[in-house]
Order: C-alpha cells, then sequence, then structure tokens
C-alpha cells in the first residue's frame, strides 16, 4: 500500500535546521538594532534643530532648509518635546 500523503506539497517542505534559525534570529535582531538606531538618530537631530531654530534662527537658511521643514521636522518630534 503507497501511502497518497507522502507526496503533498506540504509534506516536502524541508525543516529548517538549528543554525539557520539562529541565523535568521541574529539577523531579525541586527535589522531590529539598526531600525532603533536610525529612529533614535532622527529623533536626536529634530531636537537640534528644534534647539537650533529657537537660539539661532539664522543658522536654518545656512543649512539650507526653509522655515516650513524645519517646522514640519518639529512636528514630528513627540508631543512632550515639542
Amino acid at each position: 500500500m503507497t501511502n497518497i500523503l507522502a507526496s503533498a506539497p506540504h509534506q516536502s517542505v524541508r525543516r529548517r535546521t538549528s543554525g539557520e534559525q539562529a541565523s535568521r534570529r541574529r539577523y531579525s535582531l541586527a535589522a531590529l538594532l539598526n531600525t532603533i538606531a536610525a529612529r533614535r538618530e532622527r529623533a536626536r537631530f529634530r531636537w537640534q534643530l528644534k534647539q537650533m531654530a529657537q537660539a539661532n534662527p539664522h543658522l536654518i537658511d545656512d543649512i539650507g532648509l526653509t522655515e516650513r521643514q524645519v517646522e514640519e521636522e518639529i512636528a514630528k518630534l513627540p508631543f512632550w518635546q515639542r
């Protein structure tokens, strides 16, 4: 008697080895850490931009931004930092 279900597509999927799972986890962790670092860097830039706009508004022209662009970036800060 042959096993008809043995040829089903869902059974032909190869299981991942523990090494493949570990490397995928490390990649996911690295990607998460990179995402967090990038978001923190953007938040830091926005906070510094806000400080610059308040203390020395003439410097905004020197870095090549308009007042509207600065306001849009500052609006992206969390509400407790605005």
